[in-house]
């Protein structure tokens, strides 16, 4: 699908502003968040100090040393520091959902009605709406989003959710902003690289199958397989667990190392000397791609499968009934078909629309 590049701004003549407050699943140790948040300090213009939230503040500041910090894990640090601050931005990612608890859904609709008692502008960017499963958190949302100043979206059907709800704010859609983030050359390699993750989709039977199709693959090739915690907390034992089960043939055990990563440049460092990556995390797959490097999905939720679709990568549903040959026959395609550099650069422009429209805002709030 192609996004459109046009964007639609609100006239302001509030006075100038420095400080502005960053919202979103910072220092955390997943490396897709704090890729957004690469790309969006990277791409901010003005005369603005930006304050982070961030669990983990070391993590955010070996990105961006000289930035400020508030401890995300604390709600009343955030809602205090929004007093302090002329201006919110929920970052990008899908922050205003309920799948993975009420509870953060409650954070940040907090956080935008505390901005808008305060008379504080907020921003989304590069959303995601939802999944928001209970009818409750759906007229939470709505209500909520009615109070921002202007919002971004990265897949159509979120657009659609916030026009069926006919919001009166400026709107644009454009792909995940990493699409955008830069990446070494492809240098090519000997490795099979994976970025699994847990997942309630698949059960021993599933992964089994999984695992065997991966196993005939690699010992094909004669690949040495990485298995990337690219979330360090959720991914790291996957491996150790998959071989606890006795899911994990001997021949694949002793072709696989498990790696932690623990920075974007330690991540495209891997992926650029690899063969190949293999990817259900969303951003690694994005990561991957924007280099040039052989890439396939897995997919467990539908923003991964969106994003393959978008860029024309080879994509299996974890939630489909997979063959072992189905895997190995999509894998093998992937592989002889690399994202181009045409593509990639038509991604990576149409996914700068969030901070045009972004730093467009921003700007009237600047002007006398």
């Amino acid at each position: 699908m192609a996004y459109s590049a046009s964007i639609t701004v609100a006239n302001s003549s509030k006075s100038a502003r420095s400080r502005i407050l960053i919202c979103g699943y910072y220092g955390e140790h997943n490396l897709g968040d704090d890729a957004l948040l690469s790309v969006l300090l990277n791409q901010l213009q003005g005369r603005w100090t930006p304050v982070i939230t961030a669990r983990d503040r070391r993590a955010v500041h070996s990105m961006a040393p000289s930035v400020e910090t508030v401890d995300r894990r604390s709600l009343i640090a955030v809602l205090k520091e929004v007093r302090h601050v002329d201006a919110v931005i929920l970052g990008g990612g899908s922050l205003l959902q309920d799948s993975t608890s009420t509870r953060s859904l409650i954070y940040y609709v907090l956080l935008i009605w505390r901005a808008k008692i305060l008379q504080k502008p907020v921003f989304l960017w590069a959303q995601g709406l939802g999944p928001l499963k209970r009818r409750t958190s759906r007229l939470l949302v709505e209500r909520t989003l009615k109070t921002v100043t202007s919002a971004s979206w990265r897949d159509p059907g979120s657009l659609q959710q916030a026009e069926n709800w006919s919001l009166d704010i400026p709107m644009a859609i454009g792909p995940d902003p990493v699409w955008s983030h830069t990446a070494p050359d492809w240098k090519s390699g000997h490795s099979l690289i994976l970025c699994w993750r847990p997942t309630p989709l698949l059960s021993n039977k599933g992964w089994e199958k999984l695992v065997n199709a991966l196993s005939q693959f690699s010992e094909k090739h004669d690949f040495n397989v990485v298995w990337l915690a690219f979330h360090g907390q959720q991914d790291a034992e996957l491996f150790t667990h998959l071989c606890e089960d006795a899911l994990v043939p001997e021949e694949l055990e002793r072709r696989s190392t498990v790696v932690c990563a623990n920075s974007i440049a330690q991540v495209q460092k891997l992926f650029s000397e690899s063969t190949m990556v293999i990817a259900m995390r969303l951003h690694a797959l994005i990561l991957a791609a924007v280099g040039g490097v052989p890439t396939s999905a897995l997919s467990y939720d539908p923003k991964v499968s969106a994003a393959a679709e978008l860029a024309g990568l080879t994509c299996c549903e974890l939630s489909d009934q997979l063959s072992e040959q189905l895997l190995i026959d999509r894998w093998t395609g992937a592989m002889k078909s690399p994202l181009q550099k045409q593509a990639i650069d038509s991604l990576a422009l149409d996914a700068t629309i969030h901070s045009k429209n972004l730093n467009q805002q921003l700007q009237s709030l600047l002007a006398d």
